[in-house]
Parts: C-alpha cells; sequence; structure tokens
C-alpha cells in the first residue's frame, strides 16, 4: 500500500498522487493508493468531495477520510508519499511514516527534505512532477529490500533526529539563547 497521509489539499501534491497512482495502474504495476485524512474547507486548495468520489469511483486510489488509528494504519503501509509543494514546516505525517520505519517519498522542499535524505530513507523528487514520482514509487514497489532497508533508516533518522529527548534539548536550547 502506498499511502497519503495528509490534509486533501492540492498544495499538498494529492493531484500529483492520484496522476502517479494513474500511471502505475496504466502500466499495471500492482499497487494500493490510498488517501488518509480529510478536505479542509477553511483552505482554498482544498479538494471537494465530489473530486475524491471520481477518482474513487475511478478506481484510481481508496478514500479513508480522517484515521483515528494512524500508526496501524502506517504499519500495514509499504510506502508513505507526500509530494507537498506546501510551504511546510516539517510534517508530522513523515516524522510518524520514518518513526514507524516507512520508506518515504517526498518533495525536495523545505520541511519535507528535513526528513528524508534521498537515498537513505526515502526518495526526494522536485515538486509538482507526477512523472518523477511514479518513478520513484516504481523503484521503491519493485524493491521489497530497499524498502525495508531505507524504513530501517528512517527510524534511526526519527529517533535520532525527532525523538521526545532530541526536541526537549533543543527547545531548552532556544529559551538559553533568548536570556
Amino acid at each position: 500500500m502506498v499511502l497519503f497521509p495528509a490534509r486533501i489539499l492540492w498544495d499538498k501534491g494529492v493531484g500529483e498522487f492520484v496522476a502517479a497512482a494513474r500511471k502505475l495502474h496504466e502500466r499495471k504495476i500492482l499497487a494500493k493508493f490510498v488517501l488518509a485524512g480529510e478536505p479542509d474547507y477553511a483552505n482554498p486548495s482544498t479538494v471537494k468531495q465530489e473530486q475524491i468520489a471520481q477518482w474513487v469511483e475511478e478506481g484510481v486510489v481508496e478514500y479513508l477520510g480522517w484515521v483515528k488509528d494512524m500508526p496501524s494504519l502506517l504499519a500495514q503501509s509499504n510506502i508513505v508519499c507526500l509530494p507537498s509543494f506546501y510551504g511546510e514546516g516539517i510534517p508530522k505525517s513523515l516524522i510518524e511514516a520514518a518513526a514507524a520505519a516507512r520508506p518515504i517519498v517526498t518533495t525536495d522542499m523545505p520541511g519535507c527534505r528535513e526528513i528524508v535524505n534521498h537515498g537513505d530513507n526515502g526518495l526526494l523528487v522536485p515538486p509538482r512532477d507526477a512523472r518523477a514520482l511514479s518513478r520513484s514509487l516504481v523503484h521503491l514497489i519493485k524493491n521489497p529490500d530497499l524498502r525495508q532497508k531505507m524504513g530501517s533508516r528512517g527510524r534511526v533518522r526519527a529517533v535520532e533526529g525527532f525523538g521526545l529527548d532530541v526536541v526537549i534539548r533543543k527547545t531548552l536550547e532556544l529559551y538559553k539563547k533568548g536570556d
């Protein structure tokens, strides 16, 4: 399963995710593409429910909506994909994916690239490039050993760079600098 865990916004790259899923389905590459999240109707970049329903009816993606138990869903996934070109901080969904030892495909954008070292714990693609996204996904879909290796490296990266102890220490260092 290739998982898109985010608000269903165009800026989060959902259009590119669906386009990549469509390309892989056309090429008969077997993979399930799942959207986990809800539209954000206060955001002008939100995807309308009718569009999501059309994608589901087309058979390109499955749509779960808001998911309460993300750890279980991450455990069922093989790849986490967030092709965002949104002005991200560090996406919590990518930290969670790394902590769950899942390989990540995301964009070479600030915030996203702070989680993924290209070729180590995932793959970075140019923003708004569904073709590069589909190539990277195919590469991981066809290489389960690489997925496992990248997932393990991501887990190490999450613990060493984003674990609670690290975040508390860095936060206290910032407070001390303000004195």
